[in-house]
């Protein structure tokens, strides 16, 4: 399928700051939460974003992704008409091995004292390198979605 996004993802469980070569701020709201569609509308820095996904693959770390910038204008007019909740975070950017990198998402609000780093494969299979500060695998686990974490937000957890 086109357009397709693989990615796995994990907890962190040590420091990566030191190794850190980006940094942006997101917020993101969701217009809608089905499992077979989420759509999102995210503003990153200073740039606007509409996004589509499909529903995950058996192992949760492949799904269609449909991604198309918009003005930051039409997605805070956007974000006014969206489900409750909004996802607030910090995403570092973290050189990983073969030119692939990690999206380290540090969380606040209600998701404060999450941080998860997803890596984006060209295929399900690719090897890479777990650095030391990578925890659990987490990918396919329906609890770390960001559509998910925003109805059932981290700071409900048991």
């Amino acid at each position: 399928m086109a357009n397709q996004e693989i990615e796995r993802k994990f907890l962190v469980k040590g420091d990566y700051k030191k190794l850190v070569s980006k940094e942006t701020k997101i917020i993101q709201g969701f217009l809608s939460t089905v499992p077979e569609r989420t759509v999102r509308i995210r503003i990153k820095g200073d740039k606007g974003f509409l996004t589509v996904k499909g529903i995950g693959n058996e192992s949760g770390a492949a799904r269609y992704e449909f991604e198309k910038e918009i003005s930051v204008n039409d997605a805070k007019d956007l974000m006014a008409i969206c489900e409750p909740g909004v996802i607030d975070k910090t995403r570092y950017i973290v050189p990983a091995n073969n030119g692939l990198f990690f999206e380290v998402d540090e969380f606040y609000g209600e998701n404060d004292g999450l941080t998860v780093a997803e890596i984006e494969l060209p295929t399900e299979y690719t090897a890479f390198e777990k650095p030391e500060w990578l925890g659990e695998e987490v990918t396919g686990d329906v609890r770390f979605y960001n559509s998910m974490l925003m109805k059932n937000p981290y700071k409900d957890w048991k």
